[in-house]
């Protein structure tokens, strides 16, 4: 059972990795740049899912996108240990 699980962990992990990378290569270059944020909010999405796994990552992530408007951070975040 845990084999299963953890296979599902880390097929919803590479899902959302895919998804971030669909957006850097096709979104991305028609928005431009414009994260507040180094690295920026989809390295972050990457590092994030590599480090803590699709759930907790993800849920980083979403909190990261978040904030990344004109009254929220900017600057250096990297992704919490």
């Amino acid at each position: 059972m845990k084999t299963i699980l953890s296979g599902i962990k880390h097929i919803t992990g590479k899902l959302f990795i895919l998804l971030i990378r669909f957006y850097q290569h096709f979104i991305s270059p028609i928005t431009g740049a414009s994260c507040r944020y180094t690295p920026t909010c989809s390295h972050y999405g990457i590092q994030a899912i590599k480090k803590h796994g699709a759930f907790k990552g993800g849920w980083l992530t979403l909190k990261r996108i978040a904030s990344c408007n004109p009254w929220g951070g900017h600057g250096h975040d990297p992704v919490p240990d």
